[in-house]
C-alpha cells in the first residue's frame, strides 16, 4: 500500500528529475515586472521534459506539471471541440507564457539551427546587462565584419540608407531596434562586443544565460545567429529553448516595444549619420493579436519565425515558434489561430 502512495505522489515530479529543476539556477523566484504595460508578478518559465522526436501520444501528457508551475490563476485546457493541427514546418512548438504550459508541440526539441532567431537571447542579455540604454557603444571594423542583413541594408542585396560606419557612436538603444527591426547582424555583433568585451566573451555570456535557464537543446556561436563557416554543427537549439526565452523576455518591455515597431529612424549620437529601419515581421498588420515577433532565415536554417500574441480577452499569452518553414506567415497565423480556437484558459 506505502508503494503504491508514494507511486501517485511521484509521478507529478518526475519531469522534474528527467529533465531538471522547475527553476533557473539564476534569475529564479518571482519578479514584479512591468509586462507590456501590465503590473505582474512573473515566475521563472516552468522547464519539464518534453518528448523526443516523433513524440507519439503527446496530447496525453501532462509535461507541466500544474502544482508546479508558473504563479497563475488559469491554465490552458483543450475545448470540447479539439482538433489537431498540421503545419508544414522542420519543428513547432506554442507555449502558454504564464504557466508554462505546452500547448503544441511537433519535434519541438529537434536540434537545429534558427538564424536571427538568436537575436532574442541577445537582447535579453542587452537588457540585462546595459543599465542605460541610451549609453554610447563605438562601431568597431569587427562589428562590420559580417554577412548578411546590415544596418540600411535589410537584405544582403538591397540598401535603403545609410550603413553603421567604423568610429560611428551610436546608442545601445538605436542598436537594439536595428537588431530587432532590420535583423542587423552587424548591430548585434557590436552589442555582443560592447557587452561581452569580445564576440567570443559574448558567446560565453549567451551560453552562461542559457544554462541558467535550463535550456538543454542549445549552443549558441555568434551574437546574430549567423552560422561559422565550417562549425555550423556547433551553432544550433530547437524551437521549444527558443519559444522559453521568448516568453521570458516578455517581462521586458523594451524588447517588445520594439519588435511592435513597424519602422523608425535612428542616428548617430553626433546626428552625422542617419538609418532607416523596417522591421521583417510581417504579421504585424495582418494580425491584431500580434504583440511582435522576430524572423529568421540563412541557407541552412531555412525560413523561421516566433511571435507573442494575445487571446481575444487580452489576458493570455502565448508565444509560438516554427522553424525552417517555407510558408512560415500563413503557417502562423493558421498555428496561432487554431491554438486559441482549440484552448480556453480555466
Amino acid at each position: 500500500m506505502l508503494n503504491i502512495i508514494f507511486s501517485i505522489l511521484a509521478v507529478p515530479f518526475l519531469p522534474i528529475f528527467m529533465y531538471g529543476g522547475l527553476t533557473p539556477e539564476a534569475d529564479s523566484g518571482a519578479q514584479t515586472a512591468t509586462v507590456l504595460g501590465a503590473a505582474t508578478e512573473q515566475s521563472a518559465v516552468s522547464v519539464s521534459q518534453c518528448p523526443g522526436d516523433g513524440s507519439q501520444g503527446f496530447e496525453n501528457q501532462n509535461l507541466f506539471p500544474l502544482s508546479q508551475a508558473a504563479d497563475t490563476a488559469f491554465i490552458p485546457t483543450k475545448t470540447p471541440s479539439y482538433t489537431d493541427v498540421k503545419i508544414w514546418s522542420g519543428s513547432s512548438v506554442v507555449i502558454d507564457v504564464d504557466s508554462g504550459t505546452l500547448m503544441e508541440y511537433a519535434d519541438g526539441r529537434k536540434e537545429t539551427q534558427i538564424a536571427s532567431l538568436t537575436k532574442i537571447m541577445t537582447a535579453v542579455l542587452t537588457i540585462e546587462n546595459v543599465k542605460n540604454l541610451d549609453e554610447a557603444v563605438t562601431i568597431t571594423p569587427d562589428a562590420l565584419r559580417v554577412d548578411g542583413t546590415t544596418v540600411g541594408c535589410p537584405t544582403s542585396i538591397f540598401c535603403n540608407s545609410q550603413k553603421l560606419v567604423n568610429g560611428e557612436k551610436i546608442s545601445v538603444r538605436s542598436l537594439l531596434e536595428a537588431m530587432l527591426l532590420d535583423s542587423a547582424n552587424d548591430a548585434a555583433t557590436a552589442l555582443g562586443i560592447h557587452i561581452g568585451g569580445s564576440k567570443a566573451g559574448f558567446v560565453d555570456m549567451m551560453n552562461a544565460k542559457a544554462k541558467s535557464l535550463g535550456l538543454k537543446d542549445s549552443h549558441f556561436c555568434t551574437p546574430s545567429g549567423l552560422e561559422i563557416d565550417g562549425e555550423e554543427s556547433q551553432c544550433y537549439s530547437s524551437a521549444y529553448d527558443i519559444a522559453r526565452i521568448a516568453a521570458y523576455s516578455l517581462k521586458y518591455e523594451a524588447i517588445w516595444d520594439i519588435m511592435r515597431t513597424r519602422e523608425l529612424t535612428v542616428t548617430s549620437l553626433d546626428g552625422k549619420w542617419v538609418h532607416q529601419l523596417k522591421n521583417t515581421d510581417m504579421l504585424l498588420d495582418q494580425m491584431a493579436d500580434c504583440l511582435g515577433g522576430k524572423t529568421g532565415f540563412t541557407p541552412l536554417a531555412g525560413k523561421s519565425l516566433l511571435l507573442a500574441a494575445v487571446d481575444p480577452t487580452g489576458k493570455h499569452r502565448i508565444v509560438a515558434v516554427i522553424l525552417n518553414d517555407e510558408n512560415r506567415w500563413t503557417d502562423m497565423k493558421n498555428l496561432v489561430s487554431w491554438t486559441f480556437s482549440n484552448y480556453e484558459w480555466k
